[in-house]
């Protein structure tokens, strides 16, 4: 299945080349965010390869982890349908310019995401922000007045009718030969487990792909802890879909846990009910009590595939997403210790060495980096997932502003966890202060994402809302900048007390405005983003994975 757009894009290249001005015909004027084109920049991402020790895993564990990434794979084909369309191969294979090609294969398109999702190729126009989900020439105003049931579910694909009108495609229909061969691999490698619950999981998870009901194998996960291997994989996030924030993207992680560090995290659990009744908003706020049955175990990640391989990667899950198995059952908390040490080595130093004031410098470590990602994790567990008022969930409340204010709240609310867990001694020895300037040195590794990624705009946010709260200074002089460790405190306070309440008022325009206020970058460090780039430091990682960096060929 080509859809229209595709077909009008591949046209467009062969007849507007040399035309930056060229856009898609059906573009509409909701759709249209700048026809710049930008140069293609692979040299922005650094190499990290993927390993990890397999000396105590079986041969059927090693066998099994190769069918793994055979159905990652396949993930990772369908995400570039949903990000780009059905004939990106023939695409890809006619650019000749080997800059462009790489970019394309890095972005899963021809959009640049660091750059506002600018196109880098000439003969396109902006993004469709409903990315390959939805026709583009339809507008918010047609989807809202369609009376199509189910229309804003998170696994179906908006197509046109021979009549015009709009109409439901399930994934499970327009993708049915890809979800079969992945879940045949899934089958496949369920009979090679040494845990009965992970190869149960893995077969559940098969007749997941290939009906789009999810919530019973989500269900089943969170009893799956015995296992040394794990997958996610599946139609799971929604950040690609701008338009609305509903259609949900496929994409895959191949895991191996880290039995040690998963021995240390796992008392933490334990205080998210404490934590959830000492938050600093009314009790309305904070009724949903989190469960403390859950799972927060380090893993080394071995393949990324689709939408979690696109542009930043994942250093922590925090799965599922379906409110009702969170509500019932938690999440589970997955560290990524070898990404996390990749980011950390390859960004959050070098940008400290050039940004943080000289005499806080020896804060930046990789124990604060780690535990700040694993309290952002577990707070997104705290809070509300329901408005207050009955009107239904916050993500459904706040649509497309829902990703970056969660992303905003688990970020904040992470430092409030740590600042309890410190004041009752709960986190040993390790300098409070250690936290903040770690914590301040990923927040302009996370800005570089730019506004087009909704961890990048939460942290521009945040970045801006602190500086209006004198969390931190910049010393004129050297260009660095230096954190108030009391104002700190305070920012942290005020900032988790107006998402929480955004939050449960469901007040879209309340998120809206703040957004708006507060999620744009400023010139100043607009030219302290720049000195980065001047110094050569990467804003991406290319993850060289798969069975040969494994040595499981």
């Amino acid at each position: 299945m080509i859809s229209k757009y595709i077909l009008h894009q591949l046209s467009a290249v062969i007849l507007c080349t040399a035309l930056a001005s060229c856009t898609p015909e059906a573009e509409t004027d909701s759709n249209i965010q700048s026809l710049e084109v930008v140069a293609p920049r692979p040299d922005i991402y650094a190499d990290f390869t993927l390993t990890a020790d397999l000396s105590d895993l079986t041969d059927d564990q090693k066998q099994m982890i190769g069918l793994l990434i055979d159905a990652s794979q396949i993930m990772d084909d369908l995400y570039w349908h949903q990000s780009y369309g059905d004939d990106y191969e023939a695409w890809l294979e006619s650019i000749t310019d080997t800059d462009a090609r790489r970019f394309a294969e890095l972005n899963y398109g021809p959009w640049d995401h660091l750059e506002d999702d600018k196109p880098f190729m000439e003969g396109f126009g902006a993004k469709p922000l409903g990315a390959n989900f939805y026709p583009t020439d339809m507008s918010k105003e047609e989807f809202e007045e369609a009376y199509l049931p189910g229309k804003s579910g998170h696994y179906s694909l908006i197509r046109r009718d021979e009549e015009g009108k709009l109409k439901l495609i399930p994934y499970h229909v327009a993708y049915a030969g890809e979800l079969k061969a992945v879940a045949d691999l899934l089958r496949e490698a369920a009979k090679l487990a040494d845990s009965n619950d992970f190869g149960n999981y893995m077969k559940l998870r098969a007749a997941a792909l290939i009906s789009d009901e999810y919530q019973v194998s989500d269900m089943f996960w969170m009893d799956v802890w015995d296992n040394d291997i794990d997958v996610v994989i599946g139609p799971i996030e929604t950040y690609k879909d701008t338009l609305f924030g509903y259609r949900a993207s496929y994409e895959s992680y191949v895991l191996v846990k880290d039995l040690e560090w998963s021995d240390r995290l796992s008392r933490f659990a334990n205080f998210l009910p404490v934590l959830q009744e000492g938050l600093p908003v009314p009790d309305e706020y904070k009724w949903e009590m989190p469960g403390t049955d859950l799972d927060l175990n380090a893993y080394d990640v071995v393949y990324y595939a689709g939408a979690s391989n696109a542009a930043g990667k994942a250093i922590a899950i925090n799965l599922p997403n379906d409110e009702a198995v969170r509500r019932a059952r938690g999440t589970r908390r997955l560290q990524l210790k070898n990404a996390m040490r990749a980011k950390f080595d390859k960004f959050v130093e070098p940008i400290a060495d050039v940004l943080i004031d000289e005499l806080q410098r020896s804060h930046v470590s990789f124990d604060a980096f780690f535990a700040n990602t694993m309290f952002h994790e577990m707070a997104h567990g705290l809070g509300i997932k329901n408005t207050i008022d009955g009107r239904g969930t916050v993500r459904e409340a706040l649509l497309d502003m829902s990703s970056s204010i969660e992303e905003g709240k688990a970020d904040v609310l992470g430092l409030y966890m740590i600042i309890e867990l410190h004041k009752a001694g709960e986190l040993g020895g390790v300098n409070l202060r250690d936290y903040y300037v770690t914590f301040m040195a990923s927040v302009f590794h996370s800005i570089r994402f730019g506004i087009s990624s909704a961890h990048g705009k939460a942290n521009i946010l945040r970045f801006n809302f602190f500086q209006d709260q004198g969390a931190f200074v910049r010393d004129a002089e050297s260009g660095r900048y230096r954190i108030d460790f009391d104002q700190m405190e305070t920012a942290i306070a005020n900032l988790s007390r107006l998402l929480l309440t955004l939050q449960g008022n469901g007040d879209y325009e309340g998120a809206v405005e703040l957004v708006e206020s507060h999620g744009i970058i400023k010139p100043q460090l607009q030219d302290d983003l720049d000195r980065l780039a001047q110094a050569n430091i990467p804003v991406y990682i290319i993850f060289q994975q798969g069975k040969a960096e494994l040595g499981i060929e």
